[in-house]
């Protein structure tokens, strides 16, 4: 049996209209509460979420990747009552770690915000958002089960389902909590986000107790110890690295405002600028990045699926293709954002959002690059480089930001970000062509669809100013995208990134 192409096409288109779905949603929740709140606002906001980042990655990260990979190893070889031991153990160790951190941000919701992240006001939504943990743990855990027997479906249902919960809670209580003022505004969207993590976990319990039902019986093979052990030896060094990269996140994101405010701003300027970058250019950037996280995903399983059956020389196939993918939808992003960052930044918040849509936009090919990277060193069981691969990027991020932020402001931030993607994509680079027989294809990789990128670029940018601007902002605009893409995708072809016999071979892996 081959390393189906089908099924890993499957999963990751379903995981991409899912991400695109959710990431709709998600834009339409943050307009709302930009325009509500303001940028003071998103930036408490964004004080929260590496809380909430934090106990995602203590509780479940490593543990729900580890159990994708692993369940996909035993369903190639028929082992389905392993299949179950593992989620077992799984849910005991998740559900098990969220409660303890429940009860502790519950209890030290004030001294964390107060004496850490240096916001009391913030107090109030730590202790709503405790409450989020449990159903965020086991929920994850069923997901990596799925995700595992390649089944994208549910796992794609549950996270619109998340994200539908949230938008309709802030559309609920915006009338009576944002009134009140920020304390309460934030408060609000957390609500939204416990509510999110309940119903996401009722759908895949019910999902799973449906499947586990038409599941043929096998007696596992593994016992209680040996499925601990096999987990832990995996989920420990990705939970470190996620552990690690949330941790360092919430001190970057408690260390730029203060170290703003010595560059010269207020503290509420300096609040309003962090959420410019970090609650409203950010998540515009990582929009055209659905695809690649449903790739990354489907990629772990696939990989994990193909190493355990012996099947070495379709796993580099598949690896190299990824990355060539990759790197086309990523010179494409980035190339959006550096044509029209001043016209996306009024078009969506009425902001602006120029300068840092610029300069991000710039970052969209190493940033993207490292998504599929991410699935690619998953599934290849590196997770231990990984995980000293973004303790490193994280060092330096925070390096850049305590000591030349307050000599040159905010880009000294982002100049940090640029440097340590710069570096952890050439180590991953280095590290997949060790341990696999994939080489780095830099003209095909980088240098052909910058190309493409900067021909397409220049010419739009020639007649949208010269022609197509007439036409009014929002129309010029898309307008103006349309043809950026479609010349793009023109370029792209005739430099021979991809060609008409790869399209061809995608469709009919996809229709078999």
């Amino acid at each position: 049996m081959a390393l189906s192409k089908k099924v890993l096409i499957t999963g990751a288109l379903t995981l991409t209209i899912a991400n695109i779905v959710t990431r709709l949603i998600g834009f339409a929740y943050r307009i709302f509460m930009a325009g509500a709140i303001g940028p003071e606002g998103m930036g408490m906001f964004q004080l929260i979420m590496p809380i909430y980042s934090l106990a995602w990655a203590i509780s479940c990260s490593g543990i729900t990747t580890t159990l994708s990979r692993l369940v996909a190893a035993e369903q190639a070889k028929g082992e389905f009552g392993n299949m179950r031991r593992l989620l077992r153990q799984s849910l005991m160790i998740t559900s098990g770690l969220a409660a303890v951190l429940t009860l502790v941000l519950f209890v030290f919701a004030y001294p964390i915000a107060a004496g850490i992240l240096n916001d009391g006001r913030i107090a109030l939504s730590l202790r709503i958002l405790s409450a989020a943990f449990v159903f965020m743990a086991a929920g994850s855990c069923i997901r990596g089960y799925f995700l595992g027997l390649q089944k994208a479906v549910i796992p794609a249902a549950s996270q619109v389902i998340e994200q539908l919960a949230r938008m309709t809670v802030i559309l609920m209580l915006a009338g009576t909590f944002i009134p009140r003022g920020l304390e309460y505004a934030a408060a609000a969207a957390v609500i939204g986000i416990v509510a999110g993590e309940a119903l996401s976990f009722a759908y895949v319990y019910v999902a799973y107790r449906r499947y586990k039902g038409r599941m043929p019986y096998k007696r596992p093979l593994m016992t209680q110890n040996q499925a601990l052990f096999a987990i832990m030896a995996m989920a420990t060094p990705l939970t470190l690295n996620r552990i690690s990269s949330s941790f360092l996140s919430a001190v970057e994101n408690v260390l730029i405002p203060q170290r703003l405010q010595l560059w010269g701003y207020s503290a509420e300027e300096a609040m309003a600028v962090f959420g410019k970058v970090t609650g409203m250019a950010m998540p515009l950037i990582f929009f055209p990045s659905a695809i690649l996280v449903a790739l990354s995903i489907s990629l772990v399983p696939s990989i994990s699926e193909g190493l355990a059956m012996g099947q070495f020389r379709q796993v580099n196939s598949t690896i190299s293709k990824s990355i060539v993918f990759t790197s086309v939808i990523a010179f494409g992003a980035g190339l959006i954002f550096v044509v029209f960052p001043y016209e996306i930044g009024r078009l969506v918040y009425n902001q602006d959002l120029g300068m840092y849509l610029l300069v991000l936009g710039l970052m969209c090919p190493f940033w993207y690059l490292n998504i599929t990277f991410s699935g690619v060193l998953n599934g290849l069981g590196e997770q231990v480089f990984i995980f000293r691969n973004s303790l490193l990027a994280s060092l330096i991020n925070i390096a850049f930001t305590f000591f030349l932020v307050p000599h040159y402001g905010v880009w000294a931030f982002l100049a940090g970000w640029l440097a340590g993607l710069v570096i952890i994509t050439v180590f991953d680079i280095v590290r997949i062509r060790k341990v696999t027989d994939v080489a780095p294809q830099i003209l095909r990789w980088f240098a052909k669809p910058a190309l493409a990128a900067l021909a397409a670029g220049l010419a739009v940018n020639y007649l949208h100013n010269n022609y197509i601007a007439a036409l009014g902002e929002l129309l010029g605009v898309m307008f103006s995208m349309a043809l950026l893409m479609g010349l793009y995708g023109t370029f792209i072809m005739l430099l021979g990134i991809v060609t008409i016999n790869d399209i061809r071979r995608m469709i009919l892996s996809f229709k078999k």
